[in-house]
């Protein structure tokens, strides 16, 4: 261990004195360039979308409605998640760094990661909005598949290409004007960038799930009505949701996903390969913007071909050509000795960095493929698990909740070993602990090559689905065009899904690349405090190692108890208020007078904005507790205890509500019954479980890993610093601790204690 622990230092102070060459500064140029030539193609394709033809009046109407209330929730939320961003911006200053230069960087990157971050999801939520009725339409005219499919996946290809121009072109900034200090900088912007997007997965998706929850459970189950009937008072808040939450959130974790993986490949790449570590993270993800465009504009479907099979066509050529020229990256840049990498560390490592480096971003890119694949088989409309969980309709709702588990622990199973084999494959490419842990990094930016277009197939979804939903609402749209949106709202089911499986395979990758960070960051600390000690005395079998990793399960778990219970809450009391209208207000049914669609908007911005605050504070505290509560070995456990227990989670709450919801598709398609049928009814019941699964818990775990090892990265220093040395002082240490675990117990508390809208002389159903 303390040949370790001399290396790692050796690393660090490496990384601290790095310069960059010309022809260095000029790669950087030319990325943040490629980043610029991003946003533009980004804004060419929004124009192209807004140019589209915005059909009926009434179909407008609906439109502009979702984009009042869409607009007035985001607001809100930002308003909430300032006070909370200041906070944070204050703390930062307060935690240890090398110079005065790397504090005040990575306070200032903090806002500018959580402003990218807001402004990915802003863009994601304004664009489809007004895309939705685009799509109505086109489907609405001859032959308008083809139209309504490239509409809303361009619509997607915007926001992905803004996601990956503005996550590098952040990154190239940092890393040109801070160079040795831009591994602790960027810590700031991918904090910023995590923290911004948790909140906005959580509320988002608490949102969304309670809008459409409520919706379907007096909408189909009790009034026996269509899905986006316009009788449905919650109808509005349930297309309102799909952007704040689908596309919002998912484009702000998507972005975070992103930045955390960028600053977990500088931080190991620059301390492991020096200059070029710095720089060749930037190179691959750059020409993942590339093959990202391509993948956009090469999406056009062929004569009779299935919407998912043109999507994914498009995308496996994308990773094709990001494989090819990434290794031509790798092999035209990096040298193909240790020794001429002028790492002093490294400098007796055998093997070519060159191939390695090639091998991991491969690694990165079958991953995604592979996570593609497996997602879709047990998600897909096509395939036998969602076609047996459809089947099990016919035994009653609760065979279908126990067949839609059932998928989504299996899928768990095989999905985490892919990923798992990912990581230890590029674990194995290197006898040195800190060039293993850049491989995996490498992977994640392997992997980063193909975000563009997950970000287009995810946003495909809720745009799908509100088009859909712009039409039911309008009934102006023909039987003909009614039959392709059903269709590409089935495609958007699983195309969410996918992406969700890729994005907790990126906060894996991620989170394990930043654990060796924060492994590099304590052993710093220790040195700085003079104390050449192990760090991790206390390995797995040490009972504080087993404590700290139990507790990281704990949290993940209460986490996902905690956002479900929420949308619960919530939509138990739009479940009242539109029972209470269907009650009070004559002619509602009879279609002669319309429901009161602001006061459901009203319920959900409330609860969703109330509601996100004890997932966020346990994301950011139940760390700090545990580090200064029980020191760093445990919090390395806890991190492991986080990242094992999460990408489980996670996958299975994905998996399983997107299995649930295109089994109540394949039963509204017309098996055993079609709509209105006992069968139809199993399922809705089915997807209304899984809602809050695959749109809330289950994508809110990924920012939550990150944010977790994040925090843990920044507090590392000031942990040991209190924990050995002259400046150890337990008063301190434990006082911190406990005022983090006070701060999570009454948030808990006051959560549970929160008025629940469930009571006995509430409306009941008409």
């Amino acid at each position: 261990m303390t040949t370790t622990l001399a290396a790692t230092t050796t690393h660090t102070a490496a990384a601290a004195d790095l310069t960059l060459s010309g022809s260095d500064q000029g790669i950087v140029i030319a990325v943040g360039v490629i980043a610029l030539v991003a946003l533009v193609i980004a804004f060419v394709l929004r124009a192209g979308v807004l140019a589209a033809g915005q059909g009926t009046p009434k179909m407008r109407e609906i439109s502009e409605a979702v984009q009042e209330g869409a607009a007035a929730y985001l607001g809100r939320q930002f308003r909430t998640l300032g006070i909370f961003v200041v906070i944070v911006f204050a703390l930062l200053f307060v935690l240890p760094a090398n110079t005065t230069g790397e504090r005040i960087g990575r306070s200032i990157f903090f806002l500018v990661g959580a402003g990218f971050s807001a402004a990915i999801g802003y863009l994601g939520m304004w664009l489809s909005t007004r895309a939705n009725v685009r799509v109505a339409a086109a489907a609405n005219e001859p032959g308008g598949r083809d139209a309504a499919m490239r509409i809303a996946f361009r619509t997607g290809g915007t926001v992905g290409l803004a996601t990956t121009g503005l996550g590098l072109l952040g990154t190239a900034i940092v890393v040109l004007v801070y160079t040795g200090e831009a591994p602790k900088v960027l810590e700031g912007f991918g904090f910023g960038a995590a923290l911004l997007a948790m909140f906005m997965r959580v509320g988002g998706g608490i949102f969304t799930k309670a809008a459409d929850v409520g919706a379907d459970l007096v909408g189909k189950v009790e009034q026996g009505i269509p899905e986006d009937d316009p009788r449905n008072a919650a109808t509005i808040a349930d297309n309102v949701g799909d952007n704040v939450g689908d596309c919002a959130g998912m484009a702000a974790d998507l972005f975070e996903s992103y930045a955390v993986t960028l600053v977990a490949s500088l931080i190991l790449g620059s301390a492991a390969f020096g200059a070029k570590g710095l720089i060749f993270p930037l190179i691959v993800p750059a020409i993942g913007v590339l093959t990202a465009i391509i993948g956009v504009y090469i999406t056009k479907p062929r004569a009779g071909e299935a919407g998912l099979t043109t999507i994914n066509r498009s995308f496996y050529i994308s990773a094709v050509i990001s494989a090819v020229l990434c290794g031509v990256a790798a092999f035209v840049y990096l040298p193909g000795s240790f020794a001429d990498l002028g790492v002093a560390a490294v400098a007796n490592e055998t093997g070519n960095p060159a191939l390695i480096a090639f091998i991991a971003v491969i690694i990165g890119i079958v991953l995604a493929a592979v996570i593609l694949w497996l997602t879709g088989y047990f998600t897909g409309t096509e395939t036998k698990p969602t076609n047996d969980v459809a089947d099990a309709s016919l035994t009653g709702a609760a065979t279908v909740v126990l067949a839609g588990i059932s998928v989504g622990f299996e899928s768990a199973v095989y999905t985490a070993l892919v990923i798992a084999g990912a990581v230890y494959g590029a674990f194995l490419l290197s006898g040195s602990l800190i060039v293993a842990l850049f491989m995996i990094a490498l992977a994640g930016c392997g992997l980063l090559t193909t975000v563009g277009v997950i970000v287009a197939m995810d946003t495909f979804g809720p745009v799908s689905d509100n088009a859909q939903g712009v039409a039911e609402m309008s009934g102006e749209v023909s039987e003909q065009g009614a039959q392709i949106l059903t269709e590409l709202d089935a495609v958007g089911n699983t195309t969410k899904a996918i992406t969700k499986g890729i994005a907790i395979a990126t906060a894996v990758l991620a989170a394990t690349a930043l654990f060796g960070s924060y492994s590099d960051a304590i052993l710093q600390a220790m040195v700085t405090a003079g104390e050449a000690i192990e760090v991790f005395t206390a390995n797995v079998v040490s009972p504080a190692t087993l404590v700290g990793m139990l507790l990281g399960a704990c949290v993940v778990f209460l986490f996902s108890g905690l956002a479900v219970n929420a949308v619960s809450r919530a939509a138990g009391a739009v479940v009242y208020e539109v029972r209470r209208q269907f009650r009070d207000i004559p002619g509602i049914m009879e279609g002669t007078t319309k429901p009161e669609y602001g006061k459901v908007v009203d319920i959900v911005t409330r609860d969703s904005l109330r509601e996100l605050a004890t997932p966020g504070l346990l994301a950011v505290f139940a760390p700090i507790a545990v580090g200064f509560g029980l020191g760093v070995g445990p919090l390395a456990g806890y991190l492991a205890g986080t990242i094992a227990t999460g990408t489980l989670m996670a996958v299975f709450l994905a998996n399983s509500g997107g299995a649930w919801d295109n089994a109540k598709k394949i039963v509204e398609d017309g098996r055993h019954g079609g709509k209105g049928s006992p069968a139809h009814e199993a399922t809705v019941i089915g997807d209304t479980v899984g809602d809050p699964f695959k749109d809330t818990a289950g994508p809110a775990i990924n920012p939550l890993l990150k944010v977790m090892n994040l925090v843990s990265v920044l507090i590392a220093p000031a942990v040991v610093t209190l924990t050995v040395g002259s400046g150890a002082n337990e008063g301190i240490r434990y006082a911190i601790a406990a005022v983090a675990l006070v701060i999570i117990i009454a948030a808990v508390v006051v959560s549970k204690r929160r008025a629940s809208a469930l009571h006995a002389d509430q409306p009941q159903p008409a």
